[in-house]
């Protein structure tokens, strides 16, 4: 069976993807990996790490999907020039 990556001769999987989806992922395993954050020291300013370790990983998960966002943006511009359409 013939893939579309065959016809076109576009990887679909490529570095930047896996960057892409590491990015993407990272928050979810951090978030489930309970064990890892499960406990109340050290403290940040009288905050258990519990709920300061959680609200870090707020602003982590929006620094990396905004760069994974800004990498798909970029590599389909990267597409869409190898094949010559517009880009938008």
């Amino acid at each position: 069976m013939s893939n579309q990556s065959d016809v076109t001769g576009d990887a679909l999987v490529t570095p930047v993807r896996v960057v892409i989806a590491l990015c993407l992922v990272a928050p979810f395993v951090a978030m489930l990996w309970v064990g890892s954050y499960a406990k109340p020291d050290p403290a940040f300013i009288g905050i258990p790490f519990f709920y300061w370790y959680q609200m870090l990983w707020v602003l982590i998960s929006t620094a990396l999907t905004m760069t994974a966002y800004k990498l798909w943006q970029r590599d389909q511009r990267a597409r869409a020039g190898k094949k010559g359409g517009a880009s938008e």
